[in-house]
């Protein structure tokens, strides 16, 4: 079958050849093409560039965002890969992630071990502590496998202190829809909210003293209470709420 035959195909090139864009009547072939000729200059500043104002207009349109896939990700990688050096592999990073949860664990099964209180109760916070960091991450990674949504690297991010974060292959990330999307961003802020109450939920098979089950719900509400105040903002649940109005506008069509 001839590319152009495809129903989604030839919506796609219609919209490529008649739409245009608001600043001064540039059409999408166009505007991405002086994107990519910005980043070979040497300017790696997407914002500035209007890029994500043009993805805004992409992923509204099911048939441009497949059309577009390839040149959206390969800009995204590019910038991505000039501004942040210090990356490791998904691999590696998976690994690290995994030893983190496997020393919670561990801690664990010191809490449910030892006769010390002191000892259960600080290995118990501890357990819940390094789950609300491993789990994020690999939350995303399996969540995002299972929809589609492939990625390039780990690497450090946010506000101090640094937290390891996963770098979506741009590509994919267009081609899973916004749905698909959506339960990819959810999956990494739920789990991080779920590990305190996972270690809270093993403390009565333990010797850990009071303190340690308040530590947890502390910690558990400080991270839901962090959610509704600056993650709907710019974070997992803002990426959320973005890719549900996506939804909502590819419905609407």
């Amino acid at each position: 079958m001839r590319t152009d035959d495809h129903p989604r195909a030839s919506r796609a090139h219609l919209l490529v050849a008649e739409m245009t864009l608001p600043q001064g009547a540039e059409t999408y072939e166009e505007a991405f093409e002086r994107i990519e000729a910005a980043l070979e200059s040497g300017n790696t500043d997407l914002r500035a560039l209007g890029f994500w104002r043009l993805l805004g207009r992409v992923k509204a349109e099911p048939a441009l965002a497949l059309h577009w896939a390839e040149v959206a990700g390969r800009i995204d990688r590019r910038a991505f890969e000039s501004r942040v050096r210090l990356r490791v592999p998904v691999w590696a990073g998976n690994l690290l992630l995994l030893l983190g949860t496997i020393a919670g664990a561990v801690a664990v099964w010191l809490a449910t071990r030892t006769t010390s209180e002191l000892v259960a109760g600080l290995a118990l916070v501890f357990a819940g502590g390094v789950w609300s960091v491993t789990w994020h991450d690999l939350a995303h990674w399996l969540v995002g496998r299972m929809v589609g949504i492939r990625f390039t690297s780990y690497f450090l991010s946010g506000p101090f202190p640094p937290r390891p974060g996963l770098k979506t292959r741009y590509e994919t990330y267009l081609r899973a829809g916004p749905i698909a999307r959506v339960w990819m961003h959810a999956s990494g802020a739920v789990a991080t909210k779920l590990a305190p109450f996972v270690a809270l939920a093993l403390w009565p098979s333990t010797a850990a003293p009071a303190w340690a089950a308040w530590a947890l719900i502390a910690l558990g509400v400080l991270q839901i209470a962090t959610d509704l105040l600056f993650s709907v903002r710019r974070s997992d649940w803002k990426r959320v709420r973005r890719e549900l109005r996506v939804a909502r506008l590819q419905a609407n069509r």
